[in-house]
């Protein structure tokens, strides 16, 4: 069964283990060419307990970070970088208004919300995959894309919540940085259809349209909703902000 929860607004899970590979790679490079300057061998500097330390601790970084992308799908990268982005309030703002709004958008169209976090080590300690996101309850979408019998209103649905994120960011911070995971659970969903590539592209944007007019339609929930989400509340005492009477605009 594939997992359609939200993820956060950041790199995609396991990209993040590449780029620690790459910088590790290019350390090792920059060690190699600048040795000379420092009268350090450009090739392997054994004679030296710093030589020693450094060739030691990139074999050690190469080889987490492989067995971590082969066999953890890059969480430990995951919790490095989230640990990281926890001191820049920037990213964690960026973060809250992403996920705030799969939860609104989800809660608009009637789709149960089970659990969120904001960041890879609440994911980790709630059991959650990846950076972290919103979780929700797909059985409505589940049985009936197992009998290929999906309806054009579920798909609807289920687009305009993924896209949220990225419209969300759009609208609050002028372009998204994050919801690649987002564009990649609905891809698979639209290969399973057996649609178009193109088809897809335009079905994105019109989910993306679709759940920034409800942002935008319900302003103050979405605040609200942030700032709840930040510090951290509850499911129900996040859901027992939004007002019960609060209904999606028409379309979807």
């Amino acid at each position: 069964m594939l997992d359609w929860y939200a993820v956060e607004a950041a790199i995609p899970m396991g990209q993040i283990t590449l780029n620690l590979v790459a910088i590790t790679i290019f350390l090792v490079t920059m060690t190699a060419l600048l040795g000379p300057l420092v009268q350090m061998s450009p090739v392997v500097p054994a004679m030296a307990p710093l030589g020693w330390s450094l060739t030691i601790a990139i074999t050690v970084i190469l080889g987490i970070a492989t067995l971590d992308q082969i066999m953890g799908q890059g969480t430990l990268g995951n919790l490095i970088i989230g640990s990281l982005s926890r001191f820049s309030p920037q990213q964690r703002q960026r973060i809250a208004h992403h996920e705030a709004a799969h939860f609104l958008v989800a809660h608009l169209l009637d789709i149960p919300i089970q659990d969120y976090s904001l960041n890879a080590w609440e994911a980790w300690r709630k059991g959650l995959p990846g950076q972290g996101g919103v979780r929700f309850d797909t059985t409505d979408l589940e049985a009936p894309l197992a009998q290929g019998k999906i309806s054009a209103q579920m798909v609807n649905r289920y687009a305009t919540v993924w896209m949220a994120g990225i419209a969300a960011e759009q609208w609050i911070y002028g372009e998204a940085l994050g919801g690649q995971d987002d564009q990649q659970k609905f891809a698979i969903l639209w290969q399973q259809l057996g649609r178009s590539s193109q088809e897809r592209q335009t079905q994105q944007r019109w989910a993306a349209l679709q759940a920034r007019t409800m942002l935008e339609h319900h302003q103050d929930a979405y605040r609200a909703l942030v700032a709840a989400m930040t510090a951290g509340e509850s499911v129900a005492d996040c859901q027992a902000l939004l007002v019960p009477g609060l209904a999606p605009t028409p379309t979807v």
